[in-house]
């Protein structure tokens, strides 16, 4: 259990049968009657944000997340699978738990498989990839000072926008958080 003064950002408990983390908290003195704590809570599971005050003693227990390292091996239809590393068990995840998470990503490579009492509820791709260029506009010696983009298509079939003079068949390095283009390889 965790008391509402001990509140900090990202932060998960467990509130009304859900899983929220903390994203924002604020303790709150007025001048007149009791203090409280005013937080942002995101509820893990369906991304939504909700607004809640805590008197400062209230106690929430607190939620367990696990993060595990599993290798993702394939999609097949609406099923994405994902194998433990250690003793090779495999599991099937389904569209709905896994979202766009895995658009960068391609196959065999290390993904973090978040869950919660044993039911998966997302899938946290490496922060950095390097994804090589299948299929954009032809790039031009010199074009660095204008600082513009075009769209590029990777290997995944994610689009990227990219600077002018990068080419195809370039590896590119994604910050796949923001999707953004940070590199040439």
């Amino acid at each position: 259990m965790i008391s509402a003064g001990d509140f900090r950002n990202g932060i998960t408990i467990e509130l009304d049968n859900n899983i929220y983390q903390i994203i924002e908290f604020q303790h709150v003195k007025p001048g007149k009657g009791a203090a409280f704590v005013r937080t942002k809570l995101k509820n893990i599971k369906s991304g939504g944000v909700v607004e809640k005050t805590f008197r400062p003693t209230e106690k929430c227990p607190q939620a367990r997340i696990d993060r595990k390292d599993m290798q993702y091996l394939y999609s097949d239809g609406d099923l994405y699978y994902f194998m433990d590393v250690e003793n090779y068990e495999q599991i099937a995840l389904n569209r709905d738990a896994i979202g766009d998470a895995l658009k960068f990503v391609k196959e065999n490579e290390m993904c973090k498989v978040c869950s919660h009492n044993g039911s998966v509820f997302a899938v946290e791709p490496p922060l950095f990839v390097e994804l090589e260029i299948t299929d954009t506009e032809p790039g031009f010696k010199g074009d660095t000072a204008t600082g513009a983009n075009k769209p590029a298509t990777v290997e995944t079939g994610a689009l990227v926008y990219v600077p002018l003079f990068v080419n195809q068949g370039d590896k590119i390095k994604i910050d796949t958080r923001t999707g953004e283009y940070l590199s040439r390889v």
